[in-house]
């Protein structure tokens, strides 16, 4: 694992590549930043370990992206395995929180991952965008001095 939050998606492409698997021969360097990782590492709840959570938070997106998106770090995948992987890092980010000891953040990536999923089957993708910030605001534990942002822990149930 690696001790920088800003190294979350390379860390998440290692762990990606290793074995071999059908994952492994369709993973890409990253090209960006794991901005919502490093929302929730700069949170209070991960200022015991930054790198995990912006790993975990980076695992659930690149797990959400194969799902319904692009995904930043596989090329090539049929659209069976990227459901399949997709899966894969979901349960990788709910796992990593869970070793952490922290269930009020693998309630929130849980939410998330099902709002997520109902948002995208009532056609309101565009309200996905301000979601992923909310929820990775609160699994880093609060709004981090943002006046707008969520005080919460966890999502509301709307």
């Amino acid at each position: 694992m690696t001790t920088q939050p800003a190294a979350a998606l390379e860390a998440l492409a290692e762990r990606l590549r290793q074995g071999d698997t059908p994952i492994s021969r369709h993973v890409v360097e990253p090209a960006e930043e794991p901005g919502f990782g490093l929302l929730a590492a700069a949170g209070p709840r991960a200022a015991s370990s930054p790198a995990e959570y912006a790993f975990v938070v980076e695992a659930v997106r690149e797990g959400y992206l194969l799902h319904y998106g692009e995904p930043r770090l596989m090329r090539g995948q049929d659209e069976d395995l990227a459901l399949l992987a997709g899966d894969y890092l979901y349960a990788l980010g709910i796992e990593g929180l869970a070793a952490l000891g922290d269930a009020e953040a693998v309630a929130v990536l849980a939410e998330l991952i099902g709002r997520c999923a109902r948002l995208h089957a009532e056609g309101r993708e565009d309200e996905v965008a301000e979601l992923w910030r909310a929820s990775a605001l609160a699994v880093g534990g609060g709004g981090h001095g943002d006046p707008a942002a969520p005080r919460v822990n966890r999502l509301s149930a709307s």
